[in-house]
């Protein structure tokens, strides 16, 4: 339930996935991020995301299994793009589910805080003026 890729995703086919794991399901929260146009006062023209390889997966999947264990929920799936990302496209989806939404609710939440916190993946920012490491994890 962890990948790391360079191609898009389909959100439907992997709430499908995520829905098949068990019929105690009965909250769904997915939390979708997309390239926007315009960050820090600037136009951006695209994204670039590199990572740690073998580390990256690693603290994903810690990540999920620490997700799974603090709150009530029962399924977790992460998926990061990496490469270049054009405006508008996905990047990151995080899906959890519970039997009740309050606690997908604060899965979803506290898992993409920790992803952005913690694990080794890392976005540049090409402008009109040039590239832009991004250090902070808004």
């Amino acid at each position: 339930m962890i990948k790391i890729q360079k191609e898009d995703f389909s959100v439907e086919e992997e709430i499908k996935k995520v829905k098949a794991k068990s019929a105690r399901i009965g909250g769904i929260v997915a939390f979708l991020g997309t390239a926007r146009e315009f960050s820090r006062g600037k136009d951006i023209k695209k994204l670039q995301y590199e990572h740690y390889a073998g580390m990256a997966h690693k603290k994903l999947e810690e990540l999920r299994e620490r997700a799974l264990k603090n709150f009530d929920v029962l399924e977790v799936a992460i998926i990061h793009r990496t490469g270049e990302i054009k405006i508008g496209e996905n990047i990151v989806l995080i899906i959890a589910a519970a039997e009740h939404r309050r606690e997908a609710f604060k899965a979803c939440e506290w898992c993409i805080d920790e992803l952005k916190r913690a694990v080794p993946i890392w976005k540049k920012e090409v402008t009109s003026d040039g590239e832009v490491w991004v250090e902070e994890h808004a």
